[in-house]
């Protein structure tokens, strides 16, 4: 990809989804609704080597239900992850590489059932709109890598430095950008040390752009208590990174963290919150009943856009059904949309209302 290519991809595609793209939702969730046991330290990156197929059916749930980019199992995949449990440093790098692979199948798939669809939107609520789509490579903190919840809190230990950031991350980042994604999406970025290490990264030679995504308890800063502003100004300085903003946070912080970046940057927002459930860093779970109903979730979105987000998407705990309602409730999209309502006698059932 050139120089031109890197400038231009993310307000090409902007232009060409309407104003505002859409993000895929969560990825754990809906493997574990398919059978999956993410019970592990890759967590979803487990998939890659057991059930790699439900991979690519939940990206192409996410496309039918009118996401313009998906991100790739690859989060909690690191090369130094599958190492601990005996892999080698090649697998290792395989498994990153085959999780951009199973993104692109899914969107070849998509492509081609919109090709074989006679509408655009069918009974079921799945769309089949042909339009272009972006593979987005995940890449966790260090935090994740951890399993502990560290990316949760940004406390990475006083010993903690920027060359070991940059060395632990550095072949992970080389082998995303060299595997056919589109961009790189930096993820629940927790403290200002690893936003540099990222952004330092991304000038060693690496050709496809990136978006830094932050996360934060308190809606004003990222969850290490670093300045909020400080993070998105170095995601700023960066001629590689495309676009700015948060992800897995409680949707009712997000205003507040808009309006923060827009004062520091003039790139692209994108905002994918998780449902503002609570989760239990001990027990690896969620804890039932701290966040907010889908139709709340999807109240906020319009507001966001409003204020300057221009991806919208979700995270942890949010599904298909998620994305779909957002989708119908973009004004970009859903002039030419049918009101879609899911039902609750039959979860996962949902029915098109025309107007």
């Amino acid at each position: 990809m050139s120089h031109a290519d890197v400038d231009t991809l993310m307000s090409d595609f902007l232009r060409n989804s309407g104003g505002v793209a859409l993000i895929d939702g969560g990825l754990a969730t809906e493997l574990e609704r398919y059978g999956a046991d993410l019970n592990d330290p890759l967590w979803s990156a487990k998939c890659l080597l057991t059930s790699p197929h439900l991979i690519r059916q939940v990206h192409l749930d996410y496309l039918e239900a009118g996401a313009d980019i998906i991100i790739t199992a690859s989060y909690q995949a690191t090369i130094q992850g599958f190492e601990a449990k005996g892999y080698s440093s090649e697998d290792g790098e395989s498994m990153l590489r085959k999780s951009v692979e199973i993104a692109c199948e899914a969107r070849d798939l998509y492509h081609q059932r919109c090709r074989e669809s006679s509408v655009d939107y069918t009974g079921d609520g799945r769309i089949f709109k042909k339009r272009p789509v972006l593979v987005a490579a995940s890449v966790g903190s260090y935090g994740a890598y951890l399993a502990d919840g560290s990316e949760y809190s940004g406390d990475y230990g006083d010993a903690m430095n920027l060359e070991f950031l940059k060395s632990f991350h550095r072949r992970r980042v080389q082998v995303l950008a060299e595997s056919g994604a589109d961009l790189i999406a930096f993820e629940t970025i927790p403290n200002k040390l690893e936003a540099q290490a990222f952004s330092e990264l991304l000038e060693e030679g690496i050709n496809i752009p990136a978006w830094f995504a932050f996360n934060s308890k308190d809606g004003v800063n990222v969850v290490s208590g670093d300045s909020l502003a400080e993070c998105a100004a170095i995601a700023d300085s960066s001629k590689k990174v495309v676009a700015v903003g948060i992800n897995c946070t409680p949707p009712r912080f997000i205003g507040g963290l808009i309006s923060t970046i827009k004062k520091v940057t003039n790139k692209p927002i994108l905002i994918y919150p998780n449902s503002g459930e609570s989760y239990d860093a001990q027990l690896k779970q969620w804890v039932q009943n701290t966040g907010v109903g889908e139709e709340d979730f999807v109240s906020y979105v319009n507001t966001w856009c409003e204020m300057g987000a221009s991806l919208v998407g979700g995270c942890c705990r949010t599904t298909p059904d998620t994305i779909r309602a957002i989708h119908g409730t973009l004004p970009s999209r859903s002039a030419s949309t049918p009101v879609v309502e899911t039902l609750q006698s039959e979860p996962g059932l949902v029915m098109i209302k025309t107007a």
